[in-house]
């Protein structure tokens, strides 16, 4: 399954990967408009009105002995989409592993368990707020999509350029950084000048003379 994932996301199988494009991209902007439960009724309609009429277009050349009883589909019908035992058994786990990962960092995230990372969550929170009041989540899903098909293929044919481009983008980040640390030691106060410790001759003379 990672494999078909992968092929369709770096555009393998041209016809393959722009038919399921199209589809998701049509499909999630109906959504605007249309319920899903009538975008997916829509879509089988569409898929049926081909195929019914091209079933009976094969069914009156069988009657008619021009043709030996193929059935346009049967590729597709003999195409096995189950899952084994054991390909059912490692979804599961990989999915379960999945919401466990994700309930334990939220509430790593919402009980402070790391001061850091609790304020960069807070930061996140508070930024997808302004991104709640422009736009709504299906179009977010619909840029995700977009993205996830357009991302792979870019970074396969300019691969050098990203790579350059990132670079400097951590080197800048890099030379911020230790700007604020050098900032931040300059103005830093310094700590209080620990008393002198008092002389150990001075002491033992003393002491000798208590002994006299």
């Amino acid at each position: 399954m990672a494999t078909k994932l992968v092929d369709l996301v770096y555009w393998r199988n041209l016809r393959k990967t722009g038919v399921v494009f199209t589809g998701l991209v049509m499909g999630l902007a109906s959504l605007f408009q249309l319920s899903a439960i009538t975008v997916l009724s829509h879509i089988c309609l569409g898929i049926m009105c081909l195929t019914f009429p091209l079933r009976l277009y094969y069914k009156l050349l069988e009657l008619l002995r021009w043709n030996p009883g193929v059935h346009p589909f049967q590729s597709y019908l003999d195409h096995d989409s189950s899952l084994t035992d054991k390909e059912t058994v490692m979804l599961v786990e990989e999915v379960v592993l999945l919401i466990a990962f994700a309930v334990t960092e939220i509430k790593r995230l919402l009980f402070i368990d790391s001061l850091v990372d609790s304020i960069k969550f807070v930061v996140l929170l508070y930024l997808l707020t302004y991104v709640g009041v422009q736009i709504n989540g299906l179009t977010l899903v619909i840029t995700a999509v977009i993205a996830v098909f357009s991302f792979p293929l870019l970074y396969k044919k300019q691969q050098v350029r990203i790579r350059r481009l990132v670079r400097a983008i951590r080197a800048f980040v890099k030379k911020i950084r230790n700007m604020c640390l050098s900032l931040y030691e300059s103005v830093r106060p310094s700590g209080a000048p620990e008393p002198a410790p008092k002389p150990v001759v001075a002491a033992a003379s003393k002491q000798k003379a208590k002994s006299k």
